[in-house]
């Protein structure tokens, strides 16, 4: 486990290497004695020693290979000190508890392969990779490993790095943020024979967006997308009578009804995405419980076969996989869970709600129980509305007036105060200048 990016840029900074001149500690190179270094949830420790200038050394003392911080590992014990047996077997407890809940081979299968073998199911043969580099290079893998998977894909990502692994043909330099290609044409034209191949068929766009990413440019971006992929099948870009690129767009759930504004056709899938390197959005003990990342798309739901092994069941009702703990509601007709808990139906509010909500007499509609009854509604800032955002509202032109009017009176203000300093300063220097001019006449008039 490499240490943290604070602590190498600290360590940097310094100008520390193997030697902890600062504190007066070193670290005592292999071999060691003949027992074996005791473990820490890092793996093996080192062996340190305190040495003071000009005296010898003193006791030495096992610590955390990785981390210098006693705070990111606690992990401390002198060379010669005898560790009683359920001492030792409390901190082998410890450190498998320290250790990731699956192993790579799981996690692979549990985020990535999962979505290799669903597109391949679907009977696609090219992926469109945009900000999804693991997915592109386990795609790779398969292509070259035993499975010979006939699927290829192209990764789009705003890391430049990947172009010291890809070809042209593979990777595109990328901001999905702005539909921009860092590489100019040549780029464009990769991703356009990529997405016009076999006039459009066969193909799909997988997404995977930084969550603190807005949803509107991102929707822009893949719009651009889907044009580029229409004009392969001599489709009008505007027209959406005809069939849609297939997407998956994987998000957190509570983007449901923003991603549903720009695309009507999508729907959320209850499969929980996990990953492995993110804190939050992973299973595990610093992790959630449910993970509220899922898969966004307009493949129609009821062809998406989630993994029983991993809580899921096909609703009959519903026509889709589900999770084993959304439950269909028969006065809502639906399987409502969107964060993989079992909601429960308000019969005031005439729909399902979390488990931890309550109905809020005075707000007239389910929240948390220590919400504030003031807080802010959704709706238009400028006019107080609630059937309209504010860039759609119809008084934003007095609105910007108005503001206008106020920006000209403040500019107006602060001239003057300009002035009035500017004015100020002047007068003060004139009467310095006249005070010093009598000063020097009534010296020579003294002097003479």
């Amino acid at each position: 486990m490499a240490a943290p990016r604070v602590q190498l840029e600290a360590m940097e900074a310094e100008g520390i290497s193997g030697r902890r001149e600062d504190s007066g500690v070193e670290v005592v190179l292999p071999p060691y004695p003949a027992a074996p270094a005791p473990l820490c949830p890092h793996g093996p420790t080192l062996l340190f020693v305190r040495a003071n200038q000009g005296k010898e050394e003193t006791r030495r003392f096992y610590a955390c290979s990785a981390c210098r911080d006693r705070k990111d590992c606690g992990f401390f014990q002198w060379e010669d000190e005898k560790v009683s047996g359920p001492r030792l077997a409390a901190r082998e407890a410890h450190n498998r508890r320290c250790q990731p809940p699956l192993s790579r081979k799981q996690c692979v299968e549990r985020s990535c392969q999962f979505l290799v073998d669903l597109l391949s199911t679907l009977g696609f043969r090219r992926v469109l990779c945009v900000g999804t580099p693991r997915l592109h290079e386990l795609i790779r893998m398969n292509a070259s490993g035993d499975k010979k998977s006939n699927i290829k894909s192209l990764l789009l990502d705003i890391d430049f790095r990947y172009s010291q692994f890809y070809m042209e043909d593979s990777f595109c330099h990328y901001n999905m943020f702005n539909h921009h290609f860092f590489d100019g044409k040549a780029a464009l034209e990769v991703c356009r024979a990529f997405l016009q191949e076999d006039k459009g068929e066969g193909v799909i766009m997988v997404t995977d967006p930084p969550f603190g990413g807005l949803v509107e440019p991102l929707a822009v971006t893949f719009k651009k997308l889907i044009a580029i992929w229409k004009e392969g099948q001599n489709q009008d870009p505007l027209d959406d009578s005809h069939k849609e690129l297939p997407i998956f767009w994987i998000f957190p759930y509570f983007f449901e009804s923003r991603i549903c504004q720009f695309f009507p056709s999508f729907c959320m899938l209850d499969y929980q995405v996990d990953y492995d390197n993110h804190i939050l959005y992973k299973h595990g003990k610093t992790g959630r419980k449910q993970s509220p990342v899922r898969i966004f798309t307009n493949i129609p739901p009821n062809k998406i076969i989630l993994p029983a092994e991993e809580g899921y069941r096909f609703c009959p009702l519903c026509q889709r996989y589900v999770s084993l703990e959304n439950q269909h509601c028969e006065h809502c007709n639906s399987c409502t869970s969107k964060d993989g808990r079992k909601w429960n139906h308000c019969f005031l509010c005439r729909k399902c709600v979390k488990p931890s909500w309550i109905h809020c007499s005075i707000c007239n509609h389910c929240a948390v129980p220590d919400h504030s009854c003031e807080g802010p509604k959704d709706g238009c800032f400028i006019c107080g509305e609630l059937d309209h955002k504010r860039t759609s509202c119809p008084n934003i032109s007095k609105s910007k007036r108005a503001n206008k009017a106020v920006s000209k009176q403040k500019q107006r203000k602060g001239n003057k105060m300009k002035m009035e300093t500017t004015k100020g300063t002047s007068m003060n220097h004139t009467s310095v200048t006249r005070q010093k001019k009598r000063r020097e006449r009534a010296h020579q008039y003294l002097c003479s």
